[in-house]
């Protein structure tokens, strides 16, 4: 058995290919028609990972594709016969296509006509009727005969049993169809004999030949001299499909010129007319007309004949034919149809311009203008209809897609054929827009200022970042982490955490903004697209001050619970008794001070200034009557202005002496007039420059001298310190100390032993210091003095951290504080805090105490072995700018003594200042 097979591929876009196969009908089911792969050349290997399928509007019972391999074979039994009628051609459609790529290819499948039908004739006798008068030549119009195959298999030629009276004359129809007529040659007689039987034979042209029989009886009747006689013997009439039932076909008219009833005539459709015929159409036997009777569709057929016979009333009557053929008409009676062979579930938002999206085929059943077609789609989409072959069309992208503005597309088509009026159908689909990871997460702010109360709970809630990912699924899950790095030497993640799901900020310790202002880190959100995409923001944290630290007061140094002040019984109102320095770690509010006399002055002698902390009398200071010798006891309180507030008293003894040299002999001429505190500044100034240069010129000859012999001591690098750091041993001598010989205390971090030496001129080993006074730039007196030993100190520069942290650095080594002869580090140590505040940081103490400071204030032992030539040497500078940093100035210390007077146990400066 052979199969036929013809491939026509025609690549456009590579999404359409055709082929075709031939099959002959009545075959098993099983046959093999054609490898469908094969033939086009795919790879069998492949079929299912690119889901090779036929099209579900394409499928036929008859058929079947076998999706692994892609043979194609017959299902159940195909009769040409029953599919296809008397069409020429019998065609079956399967469409298949595969995806990743998509690629449509149209199948083909021909059924082949075998002769398996033999000609049959509606009836097994016909019977016609011929007048003995009848001449030679006279035609009768035999019943034809039907064979359902076409081609060669149809019906070829009729046969007649041999006689001498008729034979046949086959003839063919517009249509291809053959039909016989008898023809008389030779004069009849009815009185020799009245009836005549032929067998007829329908012979067909296949191989072999397949015949059907019917018994034909012809009844000689007795003469009619007249027949009827029509106008035309072929009639060609036009009618509209879809005509209504009753409409009129055409009218026939045939003439008999005999009388009575062998003139009255009669139509009827002939013996031949097919039973469709007689279904659409009907004939008025007396009047001829041809009326519709059923629906006429030109798409069933445009051309139909019909065979009418005309036949009078008298005996023996003889029929007069004639053909009218009945053509159709198209009308525009069929809208588009629309039909979607495959469609995408969705479509990329980053697919390339002309991604195929659907597959889609338009027809349309009516012929001519009205079988032409227009396609397009409706509305503003990014889509667009591209022609494939015949009435196939592919929609593609026309432009960007973007699946955050727009999910999804209703993609309406509408096809509209070129009839009149026209006809138009449409048909939509659900385009779903698949999201691409294309947004990166968004922060609403690129940073953040936080502000957290210190002191905080550790593992408390802070604060909570937000990034908004517009894209869809996974795509859209956001995740947060902390970038690291390092805030004061030490991880970031020691003191912030971050919920990775939500973004929320939990501090990891309690803050102190005393030790940390502010710091900041980054916080990224990071979706989980393939490839994932991140977006940064800078979290600030700023460290809130809370009112954690209370004022501490730093001068009067109290002993034993009070300081003691010395006021002359002369003095006036207005003489400052003392002047208040306090601070306070916090900012702000938290370390503004105020100064009051919380208890004592009820008598209302002393005037507290409440911002400097100056304490003034008011008038003159009366003897206590009951007590001349008691002192007045103040109870100072110094208060913030936090929330709540914070306080510090102190107790001052305030004692009225009855001369001013008692004054002058425990705190000095603080109350003198300002010309001479001038003047005594000028004359000190003159005489310290003199003498420190004098001092630094013989050290550097001592020096030189020194290192020249040892060859070990670099001097060089001796005076290369910040802070005078060229501390050495002294030589072994002895001298007799005099009254104006000073002993310094060394007070550094370490275990220092105080040098002692007794005025008695005994031998001892002494040391030299160096030390560093500073002064705030706008003292110009003070009673604190501040002294810095002589070994270096670390930076108190904040360190630039990556992390951006703000911090305040404090030196590892605190500078010791005279203030009215007392050193203030041995005996207040738990002060050494505030004092740093005080030393670095100037400007956090908010007390005016610091304008003016005097740089020493010294008395002798106070046991009576006072010499003439004590004296007080106070030594001012001025700042002129107060954004400067303290002056220091270099003293050089030579031997040195121990104050016997315990209660004045202050270092006192060289003679050298």
């Amino acid at each position: 058995m052979t199969f036929l097979f013809f491939l026509l591929c025609i690549l456009i876009d590579r999404v359409a290919c055709q082929i075709r196969y031939s099959v002959p009908e009545e075959q098993e089911h099983g046959t093999f028609v054609g490898n469908i792969a094969e033939d086009l050349g795919l790879d069998v290997t492949k079929l299912a990972a690119r889901r090779f399928q036929t099209v579900p509007s394409s499928r036929t019972p008859h058929l079947e594709v076998n999706l692994e391999n892609g043979v194609l074979f017959v299902n159940e039994k195909i009769d040409r016969e029953q599919i296809c009628k008397q069409s020429p051609s019998c065609m079956l459609h399967i469409e298949v296509f595969l995806e990743n790529p998509l690629e449509l290819f149209r199948v083909e499948i021909e059924i082949v006509d075998i002769n398996d039908n033999p000609p049959s004739f509606p009836e097994a006798d016909i019977t016609v009727e011929i007048s003995e008068n009848a001449g030679a030549g006279t035609r009768l119009p035999l019943e034809s005969a039907f064979d359902p195959d076409v081609g060669t298999n149809s019906l070829r030629t009729y046969e007649i049993t041999p006689n001498s009276y008729f034979y046949l004359d086959v003839q063919t129809q517009g249509d291809g169809n053959k039909f016989a007529e008898l023809v008389l040659e030779k004069n009849l007689d009815r009185e020799q004999q009245a009836l005549h039987r032929y067998v007829l034979t329908a012979v067909d042209g296949g191989m072999p030949q397949r015949t059907g029989t019917a018994l034909l009886s012809i009844k000689v009747l007795d003469s009619n001299d007249n027949v009827p006689v029509f106008e035309q013997s072929v009639y060609t009439v036009s009618l509209s499909e879809n005509a209504p039932v009753g409409t009129l076909v055409i009218q026939l008219n045939a003439t008999d010129r005999d009388e009575g009833k062998n003139g009255e005539v009669v139509y009827s459709f002939s013996n031949h007319v097919s039973p469709r015929v007689k279904e659409l159409f009907s004939i008025e036997p007396r009047t001829g007309w041809i009326e519709v009777k059923g629906t006429i569709d030109y798409e069933e057929s445009s051309l139909y004949q019909l065979f009418v016979q005309a036949k009078d009333l008298g005996p023996n009557a003889v029929p007069a034919h004639c053909k009218v053929l009945v053509k159709v008409t198209d009308a525009n009676d069929n809208a588009p149809e629309i039909s979607f062979s495959t469609v995408s579930d969705s479509v990329n938002e980053s697919a390339t311009l002309g991604t195929v999206v659907a597959l889609l085929s338009v027809t349309d059943r009516d012929s001519g203008d009205n079988g032409q077609l227009q396609c397009e789609i409706l509305g503003q989409v990014p889509f667009k209809l591209k022609p494939s072959f015949k009435n196939y069309y592919t929609i593609v992208t026309d432009g960007p897609l973007d699946r955050e503005i727009t999910d999804s597309y209703t993609v309406t088509i509408m096809a509209k054929d070129r009839g009149s009026p026209p006809l138009a159908s449409s048909k939509s689909i659900k385009v779903q827009v698949a999201d691409e990871n294309d947004n990166a997460p968004r922060f609403s702010r690129s940073s953040y200022d936080v502000h957290v109360s210190e002191n905080n709970v550790p593992g408390a809630y802070i604060y909570a970042v937000t990034a908004v990912d517009p894209d869809l699924g996974q795509n859209a899950y956001i995740s947060y982490s902390i970038l690291e790095c390092d805030i004061q030497g030490m991880s970031v993640f020691t003191y912030v955490s971050i919920n990775s799901e939500n973004g929320y900020l939990y501090a990891l310790r309690s803050f102190d903004y005393e030790q940390l202002k502010e710091f900041s880190f980054t916080v990224q959100a990071r979706d989980a697209g393939n490839p994932p995409l991140i977006s940064n923001t800078t979290i600030n944290i700023i460290i809130v001050d809370q009112n954690d630290n209370a004022p501490s007061i730093v001068s009067p140094v109290s002993r034993n619970g009070s300081a003691k002040e010395m006021v002359p019984r002369s003095a006036e109102p207005g003489y400052l008794v003392a002047r208040l320095v306090a601070v306070d770690a916090d900012d702000g509010d938290n370390a503004r001070l105020t100064y009051y006399i919380a208890k004592g002055n009820e008598l209302g002698l002393f005037r507290m200034d409440w911002r400097s902390g100056e304490l003034k009398t008011v008038r003159r200071l009366p003897a206590n009557k009951k007590a001349p010798s008691a002192p007045y006891e103040l109870l100072i309180e110094v208060r913030d202005h936090g929330q709540p507030p914070l306080s510090a008293t102190a107790t001052i003894l305030v004692i009225v002496v009855d001369s001013p040299v008692d004054r002058q002999g425990e705190r000095g001429n603080r109350a003198g007039s300002p010309k001479e505190n001038s003047l005594d500044l000028t004359l000190i100034l003159i005489i310290a420059l003199g003498s420190v240069s004098f001092v630094f010129l013989l050290a550097m000859i001592v020096l030189a001298i020194r290192c020249q012999k040892d060859k070990k001591v670099n001097i060089y690098s001796c005076l290369a310190s910040e802070c005078c750091a060229c501390c050495r041993q002294a030589r072994n001598r002895k001298k007799k100390l005099s009254k104006s010989d000073i002993m310094l205390v060394q007070t550094t971090n370490t275990n220092a032993a105080q040098v002692a030496v007794e005025e008695g001129g005994f031998g001892h080993h002494s040391q030299n210091y160096c030390y560093q006074v500073c002064l705030t730039p706008e003292s110009a007196k003070t009673d604190l003095m501040f002294l810095k030993p002589c070994s270096p100190v670390r930076s108190t520069d904040a360190e630039h951290n990556p992390c951006g942290a703000i911090i305040t650095g404090y030196t590892d080594q605190q500078p010791d504080i005279i203030s009215n002869g007392s050193i203030l580090s041995n005996e207040t140590k738990h002060q050494r805090t505030e004092l740093n505040f005080l030393v670095d940081r100037p400007r956090r103490v908010n007390s005016s105490a610091f304008q003016e400071a005097d740089i020493v204030s010294s008395k002798d032992s106070g046991h009576g072995d006072s010499e003439q030539g004590d004296s007080d040497h106070d030594a001012t500078n001025r700042a002129h700018n107060t954004g400067r940093s303290p002056r220091c100035i270099l003293l050089h210390l030579g031997e040195s003594r121990t104050v016997q007077d315990a209660d004045f146990s202050m270092t006192a400066i060289n003679a050298a200042l």
